[in-house]
């Protein structure tokens, strides 16, 4: 949904000149409680301090939250001291927990490692929730700025991204427990540095932040300022990218969610009319070329996640030209297993024989949570509400005898297998459909409309063979 921002300044004045700071104040209603994520690092220190002075304006109740993660020793331990000082001189609430991310980074047997910034990440927002459901809190803010975002555009620019991955930070997340926000967006790093100096507010740095070893960094202090040798402004341009990136992608959503039941053919053509189950999904050629270009791409990768797989620009741009000006009777094996052959009137996509490779039998992350199953083509995402006996781990995996899931709508739950004779899944594509447990229950299921348990949110992304 496009966020429409209302962005004001909030100001401070230095040598009789006044220092603003820009706020995105749309996301804030009266009687909202909010919590600023109290870093101690100058972002974070100047979010706090302007929505302390607006916050009777904005009619909001001000917290503050500071995650200590077991990191850089006294360093961090400072951090934790610096906030909870700032904090009581604001009047403002303060909330802190302890974390070991070391410990969390490290692979145990069935969950992928994860590197200590992941972790950091995975366990902060985590938090985050749990706090929004314990404290209660409405919403929890984070001092992103528009050089984030900037450095995140470029990252995923870097690593080949699709539409969708280069809008970058959303200015707002919402979760079953509440939202993640991001006023500051449009606020250059160091215009918050000068607010801050405007107020005589000091703030904490950390010394990892220098440290070239991490890709975050070296783009940071080496590639950005680079790159502005050429283009002074391509932060501000990096995060306009961002912006329309984030609505057209949620446009094409929306469009392919509409079209797709209608040019999306399962199974094979008959003689007579009709199709007969089978394996693989197919596009009618003649109705594929009068499409836009873009239209033709949306679908080619629309229809291969559908089989659990996905497609890079090389290999949508193969299989569209396959399509199109290919010869009957010709063939391309892609990435993932996946199968495109060219018949007479049709372009068909289909899973590879099993000798090509099977996936993974599981797949066990914690919830709130990701993982990236590249055997699946996904990137899996679970959200759930937090607090004592919720369940800690999500189970991506193979479909097997037994497995019932609840369709929304349904009365009962279904056999999975009645539901991918449903879906005409034959063949080795059947054989490797993915389904997702929670507490011994199977919450989604690839290609179903699943109705999962109260306050569970499965997001679901294609992944591009290489991330």
């Amino acid at each position: 949904m496009r966020h429409e921002a209302d962005t004001r300044n909030t100001g401070a004045i230095i040598a009789g000149v006044a220092v603003t700071l820009a706020l995105d104040t749309s996301f804030f209603k009266p009687g909202m409680r909010v919590a600023v994520g109290l870093s101690g690092g100058a972002d974070s220190v100047a979010l706090l301090r302007a929505l302390a002075e607006r916050s009777r304006e904005l009619g909001i109740v001000l917290h503050a939250a500071h995650l200590h993660h077991g990191l850089r020793g006294e360093e961090a331990d400072a951090d934790l001291a610096f906030a909870r000082e700032l904090a009581a001189s604001l009047g403002v609430p303060f909330h802190e927990q302890h974390v070991n991310t070391a410990a969390e980074a490290k692979a145990a047997p069935g969950k992928p490692g994860e590197s200590i910034e992941e972790a950091a990440r995975r366990l902060r927002y985590a938090w985050f929730r749990m706090l929004m459901s314990e404290a209660p809190l409405d919403a929890v803010a984070t001092a992103h700025t528009l050089d984030d975002q900037a450095e995140t555009v470029l990252a995923r620019l870097l690593r080949g991204a699709w539409t969708e991955g280069i809008a970058g930070i959303h200015p707002v997340v919402e979760h079953p427990e509440g939202q993640i926000i991001r006023p500051m967006l449009a606020t250059r790093r160091e215009a918050v540095e000068t607010y801050l100096r405007a107020l005589g507010q000091p703030w904490r740095e950390d010394s990892t932040n220098r440290h070239l070893t991490y890709t975050r960094n070296r783009i940071r202090h080496e590639l950005l300022p680079l790159l502005e040798t050429w283009n002074p402004q391509l932060r501000a341009h990096l995060a306009q990218m961002a912006t329309l990136a984030l609505d057209e992608e949620g446009w094409w959503q929306a469009e392919i969610a509409r079209l797709a039941p209608e040019l999306l053919l399962p199974g094979k053509p008959v003689r007579g009319g009709g199709r007969a189950s089978g394996e693989g999904m197919a596009l009618d050629r003649t109705r594929l070329a009068a499409l836009p270009v873009p239209l033709q791409r949306r679908l080619l990768r629309h229809a291969a996640a559908s089989l659990g797989s996905s497609l890079d620009f090389e290999s949508t741009e193969a299989v569209r030209l396959l399509a199109l000006a290919g010869k009957a009777g010709q063939k391309r094996e892609l990435a993932q297993g996946l199968r495109a052959e060219r018949t007479q009137r049709e372009l068909r996509l289909t899973v590879a024989p099993a000798e090509m490779g099977q996936p993974k039998q599981e797949y066990v992350f914690a919830i709130p949570g990701e993982v990236e199953v590249p055997d699946f083509g996904l990137c899996v995402q679970v959200d759930a509400p937090a607090g004592p006996g919720s369940p800690a781990e999500a189970c991506l995996r193979l479909w097997k005898p037994g497995d019932r899931v609840r369709l929304r709508y349904s009365r009962s739950p279904r056999k999975v297998k009645e539901v991918l004779e449903r879906l005409h899944v034959t063949g080795t594509a059947r054989a490797s459909w993915p389904v997702l447990e929670i507490a011994g229950t199977v919450v989604w299921m690839q290609g179903a409309d699943v109705e999962p348990p109260a306050g569970v949110r499965v997001t679901t992304t294609p992944l591009a063979p290489g991330n």
